[in-house]
């Protein structure tokens, strides 16, 4: 059976949107020498990379791509001045050579194939143009493998009897090189683990509530059986983020950065 489409929560993604926009300041600071003209924002969500973008080339025609419905309303109310478009990441297909720059910010690790998809979006980045993205490479963290543990042990097993939820993946630097490197003049490649310092191991969960939880969240039938499985992950990451002096706790977070330019 397959799962249904992911659903996503403007407000539950927002409410760390200084952490989350963040890296894609650092991206877009990164693209000093570029002056475009036509900017798609792939995966653009509620519209906090998109601004960045437009506060950054105001002449600049810019586009944002994304399939919920849900983060395109809160796009739309608060970028009307941008173009909004609602479609598939994974079928979404550029003219050839028909942005100065296609960027993502967090959101390309949700499309499978990445060996089809990157080099669909060069083909649509125009001469001396950029393919900018960012996405998360923290795979085999505790706050991304406990989920599965959790799912498979007897008390949830129940709940995920046609497997576990299709979540979000990337490839490593390396495979990225491997894979651009032959298409692209030139290609830059970079890692950062930004420590975010947040209140407490709930924050923590109320963090991946807007992301990476979600697959696991709509798999359960209840709302109460939501809120338990957000209990019983709290407790399994709290030893792995303990308290600092000051009562807080640190979220490492390792990002992947890919610029490919003309």
């Amino acid at each position: 059976m397959p799962s249904p489409p992911l659903q996503w929560d403007p407000a539950q993604y927002l409410r760390f949107v200084e952490e989350r926009t963040r890296p894609c300041r650092d991206l877009v600071a990164a693209l000093d020498w570029l002056a475009p003209r036509r900017i798609v924002d792939l995966g653009c969500g509620p519209g906090n990379s998109t601004r960045v973008l437009a506060e950054r080339w105001p002449a600049a025609q810019v586009q944002g791509v994304d399939l919920s419905a849900e983060m395109l309303a809160s796009a739309r109310h608060d970028l009307p001045g941008c173009d909004w478009q609602q479609a598939d990441l994974g079928n979404w297909t550029p003219s050839p050579a028909s942005f100065d720059l296609i960027f993502s910010n967090a959101a390309v690790q949700w499309v499978p194939h990445h060996d089809r998809l990157l080099p669909r979006l060069w083909r649509g980045v125009a001469k001396g143009g950029a393919l900018a993205i960012q996405l998360p490479c923290n795979p085999h963290t505790p706050a991304h493998t406990l989920p599965a543990e959790l799912a498979a042990e007897p008390a949830w097993r129940s709940c995920f009897s046609h497997g576990p939820p299709p979540t979000w993946s990337a490839l490593s630097p390396a495979a990225y090189y491997d894979l651009l490197a032959p298409l692209v003049p030139r290609l830059d490649l970079w890692v950062v683990v930004y420590q975010h310092v947040l209140p407490s191991v709930q924050a923590i969960v109320e963090w991946y509530r807007g992301t990476g939880l979600r697959p696991w969240l709509q798999s359960l039938p209840t709302d109460s059986d939501r809120q338990r499985f957000c209990a019983a992950y709290a407790d399994r990451l709290a030893p792995h983020h303990p308290p600092r002096t000051d009562g807080r706790v640190i979220l490492p977070f390792e990002r992947l950065f890919l610029v490919a330019r003309h």
